[in-house]
Formats: C-alpha cells, structure tokens, sequence
C-alpha cells in the first residue's frame, strides 16, 4: 500500500511535469501503473520510487513514470464530426485563401498512437492532386516518447484498425502483415513526429492553420489550460481553426478564441477583436483637461462623470 505522503509527492510532480492534475482519489490509478517500472527497476516499492525521485530528480526513471500515467486513448477519425468540418469546410477553404503562399499547416498535438494524424493523412491524401506544388504537411507532438516511438512505426493491431477506420481506406492506407496492420510510406510522407511538453513555450512550431488538441485539456487545471490555449491561439493563422474535445471549452479561461459552430461541430478561431487598452489621457499644458485635473498636492486624480472630488 502506497503511503499518503508519496501519493501527495506524485500529485505534485506530474503536475509539475506534465501538467496532470489527479487527487488522492486516484491512488489506484498510480499504484496499477507505476508497481511495472518498480519492478522493472528493481525496487522494493512504490514508496521506495518516489524516495528514488526525491533523491535523483534528473534520473531517467522520472520520463518513465510520466509515461506511465499519461492517458493517451485515441482512435482513427475519432468522433468523425472534426474531421468532416476540415474535409468539406475548411480544407475549401483554406486552398481558396492561401493561394499566394501555397502552404497548409496542421498540428495534432498529443498525437498518443498516431492514429489521429494518420486521419488527418488520409483526408490531404484524397485531395493530393489540388495541392501539387503547395507545401503542405503535419506536425504531430505528444510528451509520452513510447507512444510517440509507436506512432512513428505506425503498426496497429486488428482491433485498433478496426476502431473507426473506413474498409477503403484499410486496403488503401496500410498493408497487413501477419496479424497487424503497417502504414503505407506514401502516407508517412505528411507527417513529422516530435514530443513536446505542451507546458514549455512551442511559438517557434507555428503557425498553423488547423491545429487538433482534442481530449487532453480535461486532465489539466485552469492555470495549465490558459497557457495552452493562449499559446494555441497565438500560433494560429489569422483563419485558422482549433478543435478540442467535446467536453472542452476556452470558455471562462480566455478570451483570445471565438466559438464556430458548422456542420453540427464547432471548431475556434482567434480572437482579434480583443478591446485594447484605453489610451492614456494627454495633458496640454493645461491644469484640467476631460475629468483629470490636479489635486492640492500636485497628482493627477480622475473624477467619474462630471462628479466632484471630495
């Protein structure tokens, strides 16, 4: 049994590391992940990880445990409504609008397995004759490097190919070796993998103009959601769009994204009609000038509607 003190340490240390927020009320949840990299290192226990840590802050053992209880649950076209919004909708529209440059851009941050980018793939791949001399591809990112390294590999077993995955595009897309299944190179060629911690600054990655983050915010505190989002934001194309899961909104977090709502889903675009600052009041030489004048010691005060300072 996991002591309370070490459960409180681990808390702590993946919200540092990661971002995710967990309580006590997840204890199982550590315990079931992290008793494999205690045995694999050859400790005698949970407890005796986390003193491990305390002790060894930069040891490798501390990306495994951060690994370990990432959450990174996907499926191919996973709720489909994303993906039809950027096939029929924005995909048009972003071949109108960036006729000059000839680039399209997408992000799929916390990319898990891959299988979300290989989607994303799939959709460029149908209409790869219209983007003939455009510059076009797919940053994927995720923080977990053993889900990363698996997505790279792009290899996927009969039930995760089956998960949401059209028949057409099976035979089009992947070739079946023994029981899996191993996507095809001319697919790969969209896509560029790297982690990335979504808590550290990735501005020099945009922009983008559609970027997927889809089901990760859930796991985060209000805090780690304003950074991301903002960051998101900033990194968007002055059109671009920015999915997130279903039970995700920047709403009540910030103010720099604006709701879209199409074709049955809603997507977010940068917000640039956020008021600047008033300017400040001129002076021109003049004791008052509008409500601000000069009180007995020499400092500006501002009196509000006409109304007399005391």
């Amino acid at each position: 049994m996991v002591s309370k003190e070490s459960v409180n340490f681990m808390i702590a240390l993946l919200h540092k590391e990661s971002g995710l927020v967990l309580d006590s009320s997840k204890t199982y949840l550590i315990e079931a992940r992290l008793e494999p990299i205690v045995c694999e290192a050859g400790l005698s226990s949970i407890d005796a990880l986390c003193l491990y840590l305390k002790r060894q802050p930069t040891s490798p053992l501390l990306q495994k445990v951060v690994d370990a209880m990432a959450t990174n649950e996907t499926s191919f076209f996973r709720d489909k409504v994303p993906f039809d919004i950027v096939r029929n909708v924005l995909l048009p529209d972003l071949l109108k609008a960036n006729q000059k440059r000839r680039r399209i851009r997408i992000w799929s941050a916390a990319c898990a397995t891959g299988q979300e980018p290989y989607s994303l793939a799939m959709l460029l791949c149908n209409i790869e004759p219209m983007l003939a001399g455009w510059e076009v591809g797919i940053l994927a990112t995720d923080l977990v490097e053993r889900v990363l390294e698996r997505a790279r590999n792009g290899v996927y077993t009969q039930y995760e190919i089956q998960r949401g995955l059209p028949a057409q595009y099976m035979t089009r897309f992947f070739d079946q070796i023994g029981s899996e299944w191993k996507v095809r190179p001319d697919l790969k060629r969209w896509i560029q993998f790297k982690r990335l911690n979504l808590l550290t600054d990735f501005s020099s990655f945009g922009p983008f103009d559609i970027i997927f983050c889809r089901n990760l915010l859930i796991y985060f505190d209000s805090a780690s959601k304003k950074k991301v989002l903002e960051g998101m934001a900033a990194s968007l194309t002055p059109n671009g769009a920015l999915f997130l899961g279903g039970g995700e909104t920047p709403l009540g977090i910030t103010d720099r994204l604006v709701r879209i709502e199409v074709d049955r889903g809603v997507y977010y675009r940068r917000n640039d009609a956020i008021p600047s600052p008033p300017p400040p009041v001129r002076r021109q030489g003049t004791e008052r000038e509008g409500n601000v004048r000069k009180d007995k010691s020499g400092e500006e005060r501002i009196s509000s509607g006409g109304a007399r300072d005391a």
